[in-house]
Parts: C-alpha cells; sequence; structure tokens
C-alpha cells in the first residue's frame, strides 16, 4: 500500500481481534520506522514502551476506563518523551555528522531548551504527535490497524510503567487487527473552513 493509499484508508479502530499477535520482525519494523520521525535537533526525545505483559495491559485498561483495545489489540504502545532528551550525551545525535556541524548544532540545543519548561514540553509533544502518526500509517500500509488514545488515567499509567520523574506521556497507540470496521467518517470539514491563506481576516 503506499502512502495516499494508507491516508485514506487509516481509521480509529476500536475492536480488534483479540486472538491475533503482529509477528515481533513486523513490530521491529513498525518501531524502526517509528524512530525516523522528525525531532527538534534531532534529539529524538520520544520513547516507545511497548506493554507485553498481560497483566499490566489489564491494570492500564482500568486505568482506560475499560476500553476494550488496550486488552485486545495486538499492540499496546505508550507513547512518551523524555524532556530531559536535550542535555543527555547530547553529542550522540549528531555523532555522524561532520565535527564542523557537531560544534555548530551542540551549542544551539542547549541555548534552544536551557531553562524553558514550556519548549521542552511542547517539542515533546509535537515529537510524540509525529511518532504517532508514523506508526498508524506505517501500521496500515503493512494491513493492520490503529487506534491514538489520550483517554485514560495519565498519572495512575505513569505509576503502572513506572514513568521517570523527567518524562511525559503523550498518548497510547493500539496496533492489531480489526475486528469490525471502524463507522463511516463522520464528516470533513471543507478546505475553505480549516485552511487560511496568509492571514487571519
Amino acid at each position: 500500500m503506499n502512502t495516499l493509499e494508507a491516508i485514506n484508508s487509516r481509521r480509529s479502530i476500536k475492536h480488534y481481534q483479540k486472538d491475533y499477535q503482529i509477528p515481533e520482525q513486523e513490530l521491529e519494523q513498525l518501531l524502526s520506522l517509528a524512530v525516523l520521525s522528525p525531532t527538534a535537533y534531532n534529539i529524538q526525545n520520544w520513547r516507545f514502551v511497548v506493554v507485553k505483559d498481560k497483566a499490566l495491559r489489564e491494570q492500564l485498561r482500568v486505568a482506560a476506563w475499560d476500553q476494550a483495545q488496550i486488552t485486545d489489540a495486538s499492540v499496546l504502545i505508550v507513547l512518551c518523551a523524555d524532556l530531559n532528551a536535550w542535555k543527555k550525551q547530547p553529542e550522540r545525535y549528531w555523532a555522524n555528522a561532520p565535527v564542523e556541524t557537531q560544534q555548530f548544532l551542540l551549542p544551539m540545543i542547549e541555548q534552544y531548551y536551557q531553562g524553558k519548561d514550556s519548549v521542552q514540553r511542547d517539542e515533546a509533544m509535537r515529537s510524540c504527535g509525529m511518532a504517532a502518526q508514523t506508526l498508524m500509517l506505517s501500521a496500515k500500509a503493512m494491513g493492520y490497524d490503529s487506534v491514538p488514545m489520550d483517554g485514560f488515567d495519565f498519572n495512575k499509567v505513569a505509576e503502572l510503567i513506572n514513568l521517570p520523574e523527567d518524562h511525559v506521556i503523550s498518548m497510547f497507540v493500539a496496533i492489531g487487527k480489526a475486528e469490525k470496521p471502524a463507522f463511516p467518517r463522520g464528516g470533513q470539514l471543507p478546505l475553505n473552513q480549516v485552511v487560511i491563506e496568509n492571514t487571519f481576516t
């Protein structure tokens, strides 16, 4: 399936085939594609918590108000971000770049993030959003379905996955084989209601 087909056919699926398991090799492929998603200054601040433990999945389902896709989908990913990724050995992010590029960019990373909590969090959420879309479109292209989720108790989930203090949770992404199709699209706003040329009037 090409990219345009994946975009057009991707839907948020809530009901999954409980017994279907995505092969480990394909899961690794999905994650390898997800980490190609862009991040500011290439700090790669997303963290993908792939929940495989069935008991933990049950606990997460309770924290998500008993939504079935938490346990029924083949894969559940808690998409998080490290707010301090920018200062954790930032030379890693440009290890393959020329020395001149490293000398130029590494100080810029510190200047951009140092002491700016809102910038750190905003970038974390932007990065996770792009990674989530990459996951979902890649899954669709590979013949799977998915759903992004923020309907859960963030504090409880943080406790269950032992989230580090300097990390935040962005969303869940559940991936698997649909048990039944999504409802028809509710309706898309026309472009002239969402596309603004140059400035708002």
